[in-house]
């Protein structure tokens, strides 16, 4: 973590020294000394990386620079809200504070000349750490000796019947060439049981004349690896013990040669192990496989890529306790008056197979009482944990293969609560608010960001909990063990501090306030607020409360006062009663998220140049942002409930230069009023890439002088997301229809979804959208179209996906397949007068799921489609069969 924190500040410098300077007049040559100094502890610790593990001299130096960037961090920022509240006062003020000031500019003068000392200090040591890098070889232990097998029970295999069984047909299926068969699943999820299962199983041993087993491991030996599939295949010698690595892939291929071979490679860890070891299988149309178990998808796909791999579940909560309680009873059953509780226990293991096993095993030597079970089903994690070797540090073998980039996305979701979904959009603007994701070439933060998420999800380390629309991922969560392993982690590397007890005193709580940058609150907040905690290092305060919580007018003050260099707020939870002004004093902060019943956002915040993210959810309808965003250079989102107002900029724009108020950082403007969408604002947005639109959409349509505030939308070349949301109150629904759609050139060119609510269009209209020529996703909210019959015309909908039909009085819909030619999935939701869904529409064959909610009288003609579709599925080859099932799903079921 330490290389992570010197790159943020070194960054964070780099910044203050281009941008704004000014604030650390005065002492900005000692800054730039400074950053040179730890580019220099940058390069150490990248150079160290690999020899961490082996050397604790190394590793207390690492600690050293991490504690001293911190220091360091601490030292400028708060001189940066010193010098920032000196700039804010008036003429008499900077009088009276005469004195002060320049002693502030002394005292952190002398404080960074300290800093520097001891990065001298360090980095004299270093050099003695190198020397131990490259010495005493003769102490180090071989890979070999190092590398852990995992422990495989061949009895008592839960859960992996239906698995081991497909897995047994894909590997004896008919296909002559080689071919391999993948199993990809998180740490402690059973792949190698499953594996060992699959091996033993006797269709598995009559069909393959040869078979060998090798464990590959996360630090492996190319040569130890061939050796051991050489060992199974023949008796080793002198001889072979002296072969050389091409030598090996040239006998193990003469040993298969001509035989039917089923080759295991358990627990492949990276896509160069498995590049080092294919060339030793040779393909011979015999109908020979390899089975690879691993924990990362992008190994499975490239070892296998026309063919998708098994993912391996987690066990359901009566699997869960079936294997808790063999482990613990063996043959015997659960006595009754301890099966409630261990099937809480169960669940809480949230269907790991490992976490399981291992509180089995502790189960197992404890006392069969209630008493006793109560307790460990009210603490589950903590007593997984008192055992790490046989869990988290099993799990940690994931962490630790990470590049420093994920690995700190990936203990920050130690910062969300248990089984908390986590939306996607809120995890990337912290992630880039953090200073997470770090400027590469022209890539946006926010598409990398994105990249970084899926490339955790490949790793399984974190779960999909529900995808968008277009397929990328919407919400996730993290494994409960998994949470576990990232506040360890954190709270070795001083990461970030989880709150969700009473805090009995204010001084328990300063005691971790000191130590750590980040601090969530999951419970008792009030408690928390009133302890008046301080916490002057901290720079993320997130509060993620389970019980409902209003903050009172004379406690809105406690974030100035308790986090001065905070840079990520989120108090969302926490309903405040006025818009708490004295956060514009916290110069530092790039993200805020708050609730009230806020009516004005007042022009202060203007003061919060790091400001990136705005996200305000307010009991009103209406929101004047009064905010000029056109002097925040950094800001880039701003996500509001209501009707939000925004205001151009109060300059005139110079026009023998380049429009100095262009801010080509804002990706997100959601949602803002009709009146706002003028071209002294839309212009100003270039690289617009979202826009929510709520109020009354008449404003925006209507045409003045041969005009309208529409046309102005034309100009978004980067907007791919536009949100309609029309606002009929307090009219009769009625007054505000509108009365069509501008023309199909006046749309943004590059738009790929739509979404439309309350706007009460005529069928007939749907023709401009369906012509819309990059359409993939087109949600129809509550009676975005009114009338008894839609039919579509032909030519459009050439590449929609994704279709919605919220609350509407349709009654007939008429439709073939060649209407949505592309189509994959359809929601139908309180429908009520819809007499059926177009038959026409089994014959598109990319739909894949269909979903029906409160629409009862389309059931039967849903049903029709589900069964034209499973026959057509039943007609395809068997190899595309698993990926092309069509689901159709019901709400309520019936």
């Amino acid at each position: 973590m330490a290389d992570a924190v010197v790159e943020f500040l070194l960054e964070n410098l780099k910044q203050l020294l281009l941008y704004n300077s000014d604030l650390i007049f005065g002492v900005k040559g000692q800054v730039e000394s400074l950053y040179k100094e730890l580019s220099l502890m940058k390069a150490f610790l990248k150079d160290s990386k690999e020899k961490r593990s082996e050397y604790e001299l190394v590793r207390e130096l690492v600690r050293q620079i991490r504690d001293v960037a911190y220091e360091a961090e601490d030292t400028i920022d708060t001189f940066v809200v010193e010098a920032a509240m000196q700039k804010e006062r008036s003429t008499l003020s900077r009088i009276v504070h005469a004195f002060d000031y320049p002693k502030k500019l002394r005292s952190v003068a002398k404080d960074i000349e300290s800093i520097k000392a001891k990065v001298k200090e360090i980095y004299d040591k270093k050099m003695f750490g190198i020397e131990a890098l490259y010495s005493s070889e003769s102490v180090k232990k071989s890979s070999s000796s190092q590398r852990r097998k995992p422990v495989v029970e061949e009895d008592n295999v839960i859960g992996f019947d239906e698995a081991a069984k497909e897995l047994v047909s894909r590997l004896t299926n008919i296909a002559d060439s080689l071919e391999v068969v993948s199993v990809v699943g998180m740490g402690g999820l059973g792949k190698t049981t499953l594996a060992k299962k699959v091996y033993s199983d006797p269709a598995i041993e009559f069909h393959f004349f040869v078979r060998a087993w090798v464990y590959v491991s996360q630090e492996y030996s190319r040569k130890e690896v061939l050796m051991a599939i050489l060992g199974c295949l023949m008796q080793p010698s002198d001889q072979t013990s002296k072969m050389n690595e091409e030598m090996i892939i040239e006998e193990i291929c003469k040993q298969l040669n001509g035989r039917r071979y089923l080759i295991v490679l358990d627990d492949v860890w990276t896509t160069d192990a498995w590049n080092d070891l294919k060339t030793a299988f040779p393909n011979q149309n015999c109908g020979s496989r390899i089975l690879l178990t691993t924990r990362n998808t992008d190994v499975a796909m490239l070892a296998n890529p026309d063919t998708p791999p098994h993912h391996l579940r987690f066990l359901n909560d009566d699997e869960s306790f079936e294997l808790l309680s063999t482990k613990v009873f063996r043959k015997k059953s659960c006595p009754f008056e301890l099966v409630e509780l261990g099937r809480t226990i169960a669940k809480k293991c949230d269907g790991l197979p490992l976490a399981i096993v291992v509180i089995a095993g502790l189960l197992l030597k404890k006392d069969k009482t209630r008493d006793m079970w109560k307790k460990v089903a009210e603490s589950v994690g903590s007593y997984v944990a008192r055992d790490p070797k046989q869990c988290l540090d099993v799990l940690a073998l994931s962490y630790k293969q990470l590049p420093d980039h994920l690995k700190v996305c990936f203990i920050y979701f130690g910062a969300f609560p248990e089984d908390f979904p986590i939306p996607v959009w809120k995890l990337v603007m912290l992630w880039v608010a953090e200073g997470f994701i770090q400027v590469n070439g022209q890539e946006c933060l926010e598409d990398l960001a994105e990249e970084y998420l899926e490339d955790l999800v490949e790793r399984n380390l974190i779960l999909i909990a529900k995808r968008r629309a277009n397929g990328r991922i919407k919400t996730c969560r993290v494994h409960d063990m998994l949470r576990d392993l990232c506040l360890r982690e954190a709270a070795e590397e001083k990461f970030l501090q989880v709150i969700k007890r009473n805090i009995p005193d204010q001084t328990s709580l300063i005691s971790y306030n000191y130590s750590h940058r980040r601090l969530c609150v999951h419970s008792h907040v009030m408690n928390f607020i009133h302890s008046k905690p301080s916490g002057p290092h901290v720079r993320s305060f997130l509060c993620f409360p389970s019980e409902e919580t209003e903050l009172s007018r004379e406690h809105t003050s406690f974030i100035h006062e308790a986090f001065k260099l905070v840079r990520v707020l989120d108090i969302r939870s926490i309903n405040i009663s006025r818009f708490p002004v004295e956060i514009t004093q916290l110069v530092h902060l790039r993200y805020v998220s708050i609730f009230g019943n806020f009516k004005v956002l007042p022009p202060s915040i203007s003061k919060l140049w790091s400001l990136q993210s705005l996200v305000v959810e307010t009991t009103s309808r209406d929101l004047d942002i009064q905010v000029d965003i056109w002097k925040m250079s950094q800001f880039r989102h701003l996500h509001t409930n209501g009707s939000s107002r925004l205001h151009g900029p109060q300059a005139k724009t110079r026009m023998d230069n380049e429009d100095p108020f262009v801010q080509g950082n804002i990706q997100t403007m959601s949602t803002i009023s009709p009146d706002s969408c003028t071209e002294n604002i839309l212009a100003r947005t270039p690289n617009l890439k979202k826009l929510g639109i709520r109020g009354k959409l008449a404003i925006l349509m209507e045409v003045k002088k041969n005009a309208s505030l529409f046309d102005n939308l034309a100009k978004l070349d980067n907007l791919d997301k536009l949100k309609l949301l029309n606002d009929t109150f307090p009219r009769p629904p009625s007054e505000g229809k509108l009365r069509g759609l501008p023309p199909l050139y006046k749309f943004p060119p590059h738009l790929n979804k739509l979404t439309l609510s309350d706007t009460l269009l005529d069928w007939t209209h749907m023709s401009t959208i369906a012509m819309l020529p990059n359409l993939e996703v087109l949600k129809l909210k509550v009676f975005a179209f009114r009338g008894p019959q839609w039919d579509p015309l032909d030519g459009g909908f050439r590449l929609l996906k994704y279709l919605h039909i919220g609350k509407t009085d349709l009654v007939h819909w008429k439709a073939s397949g060649h209407h949505f030619p592309r189509l994959e999935h359809i929601v139908i939701e309180q429908c009520g007068d819809l007499v059926a869904i177009p038959q026409g529409l089994a014959d598109v064959s990319a739909l894949r799921t269909m979903e029906l909610h409160h629409t009862p009288s389309a059931i039967g003609s849903a049903r029709l489609i589900l069964q034209q579709k499973q026959m057509q599925q039943k007609q395809q080859p068997q190899q595309f069969m698993q990926s092309n099932g069509f689901k159709l799903q019901i709400y309520p079921p019936e």
